[in-house]
């Protein structure tokens, strides 16, 4: 019996999609084990503690890092977060070094392997954000043991105009519909 088949993740992302392209992108990125680690909802809004608040303005700081990024409606809910990425495709799709924060590009930057992340893609701009969020929130949470994120994320290429009034309005009324979100663990 072959192991390697009965382990392998199965991929949602869609096969021969550039996703560095110009287009926007709903995407979910769920903590490790589900951990409420960003703040609770209360009376249907969603209240940041510390790692919240660095969730909250590392997402902000995206379209600093990469120039063809601009943000679509986005929330940090209190396991997860779900935001849109629009691709705009006005440049070169690559990290931003015209913003002058040295910290931003030195500092908080992550390499992309040679040979692994497409630069500019949807998958670059997750892994920076991941792996800055997890170094800045680690520091912050003694007890946090291993990886602030699980391993992957959910994206959808979304198509029309129709899909992203519907996303958008999903995303902001995603701290009422708390106790209704398949994330939530009760």
């Amino acid at each position: 019996m072959d192991h390697s088949e009965f382990f392998h993740r199965h991929s949602l992302r869609l096969k021969d999609f550039n996703y560095s392209q110009a287009g926007a992108y709903f995407v979910t990125i769920c903590t490790k084990n589900r951990q409420c680690i960003f703040g609770t909802i209360q009376q249907g809004r969603m209240q940041l503690n510390a790692s919240g608040r660095v969730a909250s303005a590392q997402w902000q700081q995206l379209p600093y890092r990469f120039t063809d990024l601009e943000l679509g409606e986005w929330v940090v809910m209190p396991n997860h977060i779900h935001g849109i990425l629009v691709i705009t495709g006005r440049g070169e799709a690559s990290l931003n070094s015209k913003s002058g924060d040295a910290e931003l590009l030195s500092g908080d930057a992550s390499p992309l392997r040679p040979t692994g992340t497409t630069p500019g893609s949807v998958g670059a701009m997750i892994q920076n954000y991941k792996s800055i969020t997890s170094r800045k929130i680690s520091a912050q949470i003694e007890k946090l043991r291993g990886s602030v994120w699980q391993r992957n994320y959910y994206e959808h290429v979304i198509r029309n105009e129709r899909e992203l009034c519907a996303i958008s309005e999903y995303i902001l009324a995603n701290p009422q519909n708390w106790e209704k979100d398949t994330e939530y663990l009760g």
